[in-house]
């Protein structure tokens, strides 16, 4: 049962505790060897503190250069920094909370955030933020996209970064075509229509249908009805009528502006497929900038944000925001908050997110000079922040969000390309899980 898939993974993290604490042990982490819940300490602001990088190997380079820096800055605090691959974090961060072993500061993304947070693992950072010079220095979107993904209002995580939403299109055959940007939801739909020639296998838009579709459409479907809240009271707007309409329009270009194998297509494949070099636009986050760049050369391609509505309105739904956060259980609870602000300062933030090639959470990081020479990153930048843009939080706080975004709906969203299924029936689908995972986590809750 899925309402079981919370309760099933900390029982795997029970049963594996005993081996994989003494692995992470071997491994150096020290604090008061404290599980879930335990209190810890304040500690003296100085001396040794544990950092868990949650993705390690990627971002270990980056993440040396900024404990260098910050232990030059501060000489009487030591970083003992333990990387982790993205993919075990969760796990690592489960086990540990069984069994003691619980770094003094970690890399937490909003995906993990709210489990996190429900095992009373994590210290809330409120009062810590209110009185640091960070204080009003951080996007206050990703700050809420990190209160809400903690299942409430309590922020258990300082964002560091986020990886926007991008559309990406050929600047050279828009050109060609006489075709303005695609910055708003009529343009989009014109681009994609009239870049389509199938019988020079030549289409107007690659739309992503295997691994990972869900969250784009989605993007898709509130960005074009401006519906901002994802709840209604207790019962989710995703099968909202106008939300069926505009998915019903989105899905309509698969196979008449599309190329047919998008069907099948997660990222990977989507990307590879653009970069050949006969599709007009792509919708991705920042991260495929590099392989762009190499395929096609800077002159001819753009990343913008998606489009938004006609009037200038963005509204998108809220992207993985990744971040630090304190433990609980840790012993020198002072000395890692010192981290935290000085891995989120405008320097060190900027330098993460040029290395990471995402968007800076520090609101001063965001206007330096590789930003505003980096123009994807920029107007994403300038997007988050934006007086217009609304953001539509999604429900990473759900213990079923994955299993219901994921192995649930996935194959269900092929369907709906294939005709199989209706726009109707597949939003329906869905809110019906969402509104049961959402009813099952407020009993759970209270």
């Amino acid at each position: 049962m899925k309402t079981n898939f919370h309760r099933n993974r900390r029982c795997s993290a029970v049963a594996v505790a005993v081996g994989s604490v003494l692995a992470l042990t071997a491994t150096g982490c020290g604090d008061d060897g404290g599980g879930a819940g335990g209190k810890g300490a304040e500690g003296a602001g100085k001396g040794e503190i544990t950092f868990w990088d949650n993705n390690g190997g990627v971002r270990t380079d980056i993440w040396k250069q900024i404990i260098a820096d910050f232990e030059k800055k501060n000489p009487d605090i030591k970083v003992k920094y333990v990387g982790i691959p993205a993919a075990s974090a969760q796990s690592k961060y489960d086990t540990a909370i069984q069994g003691g072993g619980l770094p003094d500061v970690g890399g937490v993304g909003t995906a993990m955030l709210a489990e996190l947070a429900a095992q009373d693992a994590l210290e809330p950072l409120d009062g810590r933020l209110g009185d640091s010079a960070l204080n009003g220095r951080l996007s206050q979107n990703l700050l809420g996209v990190s209160k809400a993904a903690g299942g409430g209002d309590t922020l258990y995580q300082i964002p560091t970064s986020v990886n926007n939403g991008t559309l990406w299109y050929r600047t050279d055959l828009f050109e060609k075509a006489g075709l303005e940007a695609p910055t708003t939801w009529p343009k989009f739909y014109e681009a994609a229509d009239k870049l389509t020639d199938k019988g020079q296998n030549a289409f107007g838009f690659t739309i992503r249908g295997g691994e990972g579709a869900i969250a784009p459409a989605l993007d898709a479907v509130y960005g074009q009805t401006g519906i901002t809240s994802f709840w209604k009271g207790d019962r989710t707007t995703v099968n909202d009528p106008r939300n069926v309409a505009a998915l019903e329009k989105y899905v309509a270009l698969y196979k008449k502006d599309t190329p047919s194998a998008d069907v099948n297509n997660d990222f990977t494949k989507m990307v590879a497929q653009w970069d050949s070099g006969t599709i007009g636009m792509l919708s991705h986050n920042l991260g495929s900038y590099q392989d762009h760049l190499k395929a096609l050369g800077k002159d001819r391609f753009r990343g913008v944000p998606n489009p938004t509505l006609a009037d200038g309105t963005r509204v998108q739904v809220s992207n993985p925001v990744d971040g630090l956060a304190l433990f609980k259980a840790g012993g020198n609870k002072a000395a890692a908050w010192k981290f935290i602000e000085f891995a989120v300062s405008a320097a060190e933030n900027s330098k993460f997110n040029e290395s990471a090639g995402q968007v800076p959470a520090n609101v001063d990081a965001a206007k330096d000079a590789w930003i505003q020479q980096a123009e994807p990153t920029r107007l994403a930048a300038e997007a988050l922040n934006g007086a217009d843009t609304r953001i539509v939080q999604l429900p990473y706080y759900l213990p079923d969000w994955n299993t219901i975004s994921k192995a649930d709906n996935e194959p269900n969203f092929q369907k709906l390309l294939l005709g199989r299924m209706t726009a109707k029936q597949f939003l329906d689908t869905l809110a019906g899980q969402l509104n049961k995972a959402q009813a099952e986590w407020k009993r759970q809750k209270g």
